[in-house]
């Protein structure tokens, strides 16, 4: 037989030759393999004797498809397997399966079958049933198009898939894959084929279906010649003419026409209940890394409060140790000496108040907050507070008083929480208020809340300072001259994380020299039956 190097025809081509051509559409890789996967199952199902044409993707993902459908066919088939991979062609994975791949691809090794030029090839244990795979030239025009052409005497269809030429360039597409190009462990070539959309038809039109196949013919003889010319493919041809001319091909049959929609429907409900997964497993993802984050940010925080913590306790231990040392002095004076001693009891009571103001933050952030809350009236809580501290007023020459009316609504919060929130800050207003000052605790009505407001006359706070006042350790440098300033830092963290815990809040207002109000709110106790 004599052949000549011609170039085979384009079979997307071809199919728009026909007199009433199909109308292409652009998909995923993904939606065709989809494609391919119903009418496989259509086969299956159904349980069609059929001859089939098929080139698909490299990629053991499409080979899978392959091996699921000679796996489950019980009807007689003949399977053609055109490619232009050498490793195809000698029928070889191009990556070692995985174990759990082993079952399924199992049926790869079994009775030999000859390959059209004399390589051979597993074939299928279904009686009366074939696979080859048969050799396209590298220029083939095939290279860059993908089909299933099946053929019966009940169902005959065609799906074809073209690859457009407009693709980036392979180095590009390798260092722009998707995470799941690794997780898939596909190689840049199948990572494009993944990608790139494709140019798809389908067709169950008998013109259109013989033009095909005729195209199949042609590719097949032009591919053996360039692989081994002395190789006479005609007796094939001439069987695939002959079945060509046996079966009638009919137009498709409405209940297989129904099949396919059903089959259709069923993959795309699959398909969404997958993504349905994916976003759950998506949206969990992004759960656990706000969660994370918030993680390290409280891991952060902690640490800068073991380093504020460890920077405020060495600070009076430091004036500790050198008052400690002055007052070793053979030549130290009783007045001098009564300064040191004074300096010591000072710095011992701030270190104290540091101490317990820690164990009291803590506390707070350790603590179950599973404990009921019961109504509770102010009237009960923040005159006695008031009067603790009406001794403390009177020896600084501050007047100190209070509002609270007897018929105010209960609020939703512990006794010792509202306890430790007045005395912050009660103490804070008379710390900070110069003799002749005046301090004033008002509560009232106000919506759903109960406002407990805390107003002095005192030095007030620096605009710039006020964004600061509830921060961790931070305490107002604008202090009047022998006032007991140096306290911990602690006391208005305190009280917003308390207020946090009772679903409260706290707000300032304050000019220097003129005073700062703190108001408190407070939700009133709602009863649940």
């Amino acid at each position: 037989m004599t052949t000549s190097r011609l170039q085979d025809i384009s079979l997307y081509e071809l199919a728009f030759s026909s007199e009433q051509p199909p109308q292409p559409l652009q998909v995923s890789p993904t939606t065709f393999k989809s494609m391919i996967s119903i009418i496989f199952d259509l086969i299956i199902d159904q349980k069609i004797p059929a001859t089939i044409w098929l080139k698909l993707p490299r990629g053991n993902v499409w080979k899978a498809e392959v091996e699921r459908y000679r796996k489950f066919a019980s009807a007689p088939y003949s399977l053609y397997l055109l490619s232009s991979s050498r490793d195809n062609l000698a029928g070889r994975e191009e990556t070692e399966p995985k174990p759990e791949e082993m079952e399924e691809m199992s049926l790869a090794a079994t009775t030999p079958l000859e390959l059209v030029g004399g390589q051979e090839l597993p074939i299928p244990t279904s009686e009366c049933s074939s696979f080859a795979y048969l050799p396209l030239s590298p220029e083939s025009q095939l290279k860059r198009e993908y089909f299933l052409l099946v053929l019966s005497d009940d169902f005959s269809g065609l799906i074809l898939a073209h690859r457009p030429r407009s693709v980036r360039p392979r180095a590009e597409v390798a260092s722009q894959q998707e995470p799941t190009s690794a997780i898939l462990n596909l190689s840049p070539d199948e990572e494009l084929e993944r990608k790139h959309p494709l140019l798809a038809i389908s067709s169950f039109e008998p013109q259109t279906i013989c033009r095909v196949l005729n195209g199949i013919m042609q590719a097949t003889r032009i591919g053996q010649s360039y692989f081994d010319p002395s190789v006479d493919v005609d007796e094939l041809l001439s069987s695939w003419d002959a079945l060509l001319s046996l079966t009638t091909i009919k137009s498709l049959n409405p209940y297989f026409m129904s099949e396919l929609f059903n089959k259709q429907i069923q993959r795309q409900e699959e398909v969404w209940h997958s993504s349905a997964l994916y976003r759950k497993q998506a949206e969990v993802g992004t759960t656990l890394r706000m969660e994370n984050e918030e993680l390290q940010n409280s891991i952060r925080l902690k640490d800068e409060f073991l380093k504020n913590v460890g920077q405020e306790l060495r600070t009076p231990l430091t004036t500790m140790k050198t008052a400690l040392s002055l007052l070793n002095s053979s030549n130290l004076k009783p007045a001098q000496r009564q300064r040191y001693m004074d300096m010591l009891s000072q710095e011992c009571d701030r270190q104290s108040a540091l101490i317990t103001s820690v164990l009291e933050l803590v506390q707070l952030e350790t603590a179950d907050d599973s404990s009921p809350v019961q109504p509770l009236r102010l009237i009960d809580v923040v005159p006695g507070v008031v009067s603790t501290y009406q001794p403390l007023a009177q020896e600084k020459g501050v007047m100190l008083a209070y509002t609270i009316p007897e018929d105010l609504p209960t609020v939703a919060c512990l006794n010792a929480h509202l306890r430790q929130i007045t005395i912050n800050l009660l103490h804070n207003g008379i710390k900070f208020t110069p003799k002749g000052g005046n301090v004033w605790v008002r509560a009232k009505q106000q919506g759903e809340y109960i406002q407990l407001e805390f107003r002095d006359t005192g030095i007030g706070i620096p605009p710039t300072e006020v964004p600061k006042i509830f921060e961790r350790f931070y305490r107002v440098r604008m202090t009047t001259s022998g006032d007991d300033s140096n306290g911990a830092g602690l006391g208005l963290s305190i009280v917003q994380q308390l207020l946090l815990r009772c679903g409260g809040s706290i707000s300032v207002k304050s000019k220097p020299n003129e005073g700062s109000t703190f108001t408190v709110l407070l939700p009133i106790y709602q009863f649940c039956p």
